[in-house]
C-alpha cells in the first residue's frame, strides 16, 4: 500500500507539473496518472488501495466541500436562487431525454434501457466541478455575478435528483412500476441535509465559543480535526438513514461549514479555510488519481463511433438545458458558454453506479457503454477553462 501511495503522490504531482508547464489544467495530469497506474493499464496500484478507493475519494471530496462552505457567501447564493434551482434538475432531465429519444435508434436498445442509461450518465461530478469552482472563487473569477456559486449550488443537488430517477428507471426495467412517492425524496433529502448540517455547524461554533470564553483555547489545527470528524459523521448519516429517510450528506457538510463561517469571527473562518486549503493539496492528488484509476478505457476502445455520437447528442441536450436555466439572467454570452461547458464533467457518480444495472441482470450490451463514457466526460470538462 505504501508503494502505491508513493506512486500516487509522486507520479500524480509530476504529471500535474508537466501539464502546468504546457498551460493545461493540473488535474489532467492527475487523471492520466490514475488511468496509467490503474488496473486496466499498468496495474501498479495495490488491490488494498483500490478496495478503499471510494472511501478515500469521499474523504477528499469532504475536504473540498468544507473549503467550499467556508468560502461561500450566503448573499451570493441568494442572487442565484432561481437559476440554481433549475440547474439542479433541468440539465440532467434534458440529457436523459436525449438518451431516451436517440439511444434506441443509435445503440439498438429499448426505451426503458435508454432511460436507465441516461440516468447513469446524467449526473454531474461534484468531485470535479466543486474544486474548480472553489478555485475560481478564490481567484475572484465571476464574483460579480456569482457564477461559481451558481454552478456549485446546482451540482450539489443534481446528484440527488438523478439518483432518484435512476432508482425509478431501474425498477421499471426489472418489471416494476414507478413510485411517485420516490420523487418526494428529492426535496426531503435537500431540506434535511441543510437542517442537519446547519445544526451541526451551530453546535460546533457554540462549542468553540464556550471553550474560548472559559479560556480553554482550541487551536485551529484541532478545530480542523473536529470539523473533519463531524463531517465524516454527516456523510455517514446518509448511509445510516438510507431506507428510513433521505438526507444529503454533501449538502449537510456544506451547510455546516457555512454556519461555522457565519457564526465565527472573520479571521477565524479565514484561517480555517486556509488550513483546509492546505489539506486539499494532498487530497486533490488522491481524489483525481483514484478517479482516473476507476476508468476502464477498454470499454472506450470497444464502444465505437456510435457511443461517441450518442454522448455528443446527450451533451447537446444537456447544454440546451443549462442555457434554458440561464434565461433572464444578467450573464453575457461568454459567461453562459462557460456555465454550459463547466456543467458537463462526469466521473465519480458514473463510477459508483455504472455497474449497478449489469449487476441487477439488465443487458450487458447496453450498460457496458456507461463505463465507456467516463474518460470522454472527464476530459470535456477542461474546455471550460478556455471560456473563462
Amino acid at each position: 500500500m505504501l508503494t502505491s501511495l508513493s506512486f500516487i503522490f509522486l507520479a500524480g504531482l509530476a504529471m500535474a507539473a508537466v501539464c502546468q508547464k504546457l498551460k493545461l489544467p493540473r488535474i489532467i495530469g492527475m487523471l492520466v496518472t490514475g488511468i496509467l497506474l490503474g488496473p486496466y493499464v499498468l496495474n501498479l496500484l495495490d488491490p488494498s488501495i483500490l478496495l478503499i478507493s471510494a472511501d478515500l475519494r469521499q474523504m477528499a471530496l469532504i475536504i473540498i466541500l468544507i473549503k467550499a462552505g467556508l468560502s461561500l457567501n450566503l448573499s451570493d447564493l441568494k442572487k442565484v436562487g432561481r437559476p440554481a434551482v433549475f440547474m439542479s434538475c433541468l440539465p440532467a432531465s434534458c440529457e436523459i431525454l436525449g438518451f431516451f429519444l436517440f439511444a434506441p435508434r443509435i445503440l439498438g436498445i429499448t426505451r426503458i434501457e435508454a432511460a436507465v442509461m441516461g440516468a447513469v450518465l446524467g449526473a454531474v461530478s461534484p468531485a470535479v466541478v466543486i474544486p474548480r469552482m472553489v478555485q475560481l472563487m478564490d481567484a475572484g473569477y465571476g464574483a460579480g455575478k456569482s457564477i461559481p456559486q451558481l454552478i456549485m449550488a446546482g451540482a450539489s443537488c443534481d446528484d440527488i435528483f438523478v439518483i432518484v430517477l435512476f432508482s425509478t428507471f431501474v425498477s421499471m426495467a426489472q418489471g416494476g412500476q414507478a413510485n411517485l412517492m420516490d420523487f418526494a425524496d428529492i426535496p426531503i433529502s435537500i431540506i434535511l441535509g441543510i437542517i442537519l448540517g446547519a445544526t451541526a455547524g451551530y453546535m460546533l461554533s457554540l462549542f468553540f465559543e464556550r471553550a474560548y470564553s472559559r479560556r480553554h483555547y482550541v487551536r485551529n489545527s484541532i478545530k480542523v480535526m473536529i470539523v473533519l470528524g463531524v463531517s465524516f459523521l454527516l456523510m455517514a448519516a446518509e448511509t445510516w438513514l438510507e431506507g428510513i429517510v433521505s438526507v444529503s450528506g454533501l449538502l449537510a457538510v456544506v451547510s455546516m461549514a457555512c454556519v461555522i463561517k457565519i457564526r465565527s469571527v472573520t479571521f477565524v473562518s479565514k484561517r480555517l479555510s486556509e488550513k483546509f486549503g492546505k489539506l486539499w493539496l494532498a487530497a486533490e492528488v488522491i481524489l483525481f488519481v483514484l478517479v482516473g484509476a476507476a476508468v476502464d478505457i477498454r470499454y472506450t476502445l470497444d464502444a465505437g463511433a456510435a457511443a461517441v455520437l450518442m454522448i455528443l447528442i446527450a451533451l447537446a441536450f444537456r447544454s440546451v438545458g443549462v442555457a434554458v436555466c440561464l434565461l433572464k439572467t444578467s450573464l453575457n454570452r461568454k459567461e453562459r458558454l462557460f456555465c454550459i461547458i463547466a456543467y458537463l464533467p462526469k466521473a465519480t457518480v458514473q463510477a459508483a453506479i455504472g455497474s449497478v444495472p449489469m449487476a441487477m441482470g439488465l443487458p450487458r450490451r447496453s450498460f457496458s457503454f456507461t463505463s465507456a463514457g467516463q474518460p470522454f466526460y472527464c476530459f470535456v470538462f477542461f474546455l471550460n477553462l478556455f471560456a473563462v
